[in-house]
């Protein structure tokens, strides 16, 4: 959920890295391989999760990225309470406080029963019960239906990943943390630059270990990127940061790649709008959305 990203000269906005970093100790050096050491986002420890260095974000060493949570509720809530109403279609994640780079409890229900559609609700507690995120997920039975003759927007297609050359996220260096987990190609648009942008993501570990990724959780992994990769105020003199993320999708996508379309709006109110459309390999699959908390870059904090 990061929006204001860091220059060459690892600047976010008028705050360098060295001020992030002060939020706390960056104790996990890069090892050549942070996957192979760590391996996956979370590890189960029977209800709770307990997220890796892999987990973490680039505000705060003691907190996660807000794609690690979503990537978490989305494979829980895909298989928790299996039926005909099996297909995600949409899922919210509510960001309610920074989600702690600690073990977590996962609370999680079926808010609504039904064979046609299904709604799911979970939530992450911190230590002393404090829940720190929501979500709540619509699940769609899947069908065999004569959609021949129906008509769809004409969408074009993003530059194709491999028309990029792979590349580092421009924080984080010197650290373990989300930006080593994915595959990325920033293939329109620029890390050092506001205004919209086209990237493409490839979720390289498992969320949870030992556990397959499915679709809809590497979808999760790359939505929150949205506000980031289309971010309105990089490196000007306003911040922002998104409390939540809704993400609807017509299809699951088929492959590891899953493309932002992203542009986003700051508006001087202080209240801004990240609206991304989701692609994978063979066409679009679905939009994210996220409202934004616009602030001076100064205050380059998660406290909601």
């Amino acid at each position: 959920m990061l929006q204001t990203v860091c220059n060459k000269g690892g600047v976010y906005g008028s705050v360098s890295l060295r001020t992030v970093c002060n939020l706390g100790t960056y104790d996990h050096a890069v090892v050549d391989d942070p996957i192979s050491t760590h391996g996956a986002l979370f590890e189960r420890d029977g209800a709770r999760y307990v997220p890796t260095q892999l987990a973490r974000g680039p505000w705060s060493p003691k907190a996660l990225h807000g794609g690690a949570p979503s990537a978490l509720f989305a494979t829980v809530c895909e298989m928790h309470d299996p039926g005909p109403a099996a297909f995600v279609a949409r899922l919210t994640v509510e960001l309610l406080r920074p989600v702690p780079l600690a073990p977590l409890e996962m609370k999680v229900r079926t808010m609504r029963p039904g064979r046609k559609v299904q709604w799911i609700e979970a939530m992450l507690l911190a230590e002393g019960e404090h829940e720190v995120a929501r979500a709540t997920v619509l699940r769609i039975r899947s069908d065999d239906v004569d959609t021949s003759g129906s008509v769809h927007p004409v969408v074009d297609a993003p530059p194709p990943f491999d028309s990029a050359d792979a590349q580092k996220f421009p924080f984080g260096e010197g650290a373990i943390g989300f930006w080593n987990v994915h595959d990325v190609r920033l293939v329109e648009g620029t890390w050092t630059e506001p205004g919209p942008g086209i990237a493409w993501f490839r979720l390289k570990c498992p969320v949870v270990a030992g556990e397959p990724i499915s679709p809809i959780a590497r979808v999760a992994a790359a939505a929150d990127f949205g506000s980031g990769v289309s971010n309105p105020v990089r490196l000007t003199n306003a911040n922002a940061i998104n409390p939540e993320l809704t993400v609807h999708v017509h299809r699951h996508p088929r492959g590891e790649w899953v493309c932002l379309e992203s542009g986003a709006w700051a508006q001087p109110h202080g209240v801004g709008m990240a609206d991304t459309r989701l692609h994978d390999e063979h066409g679009p699959i679905g939009r994210g959305v996220q409202s934004l908390l616009v602030e001076p870059a100064s205050r380059l904090t998660m406290e909601l």
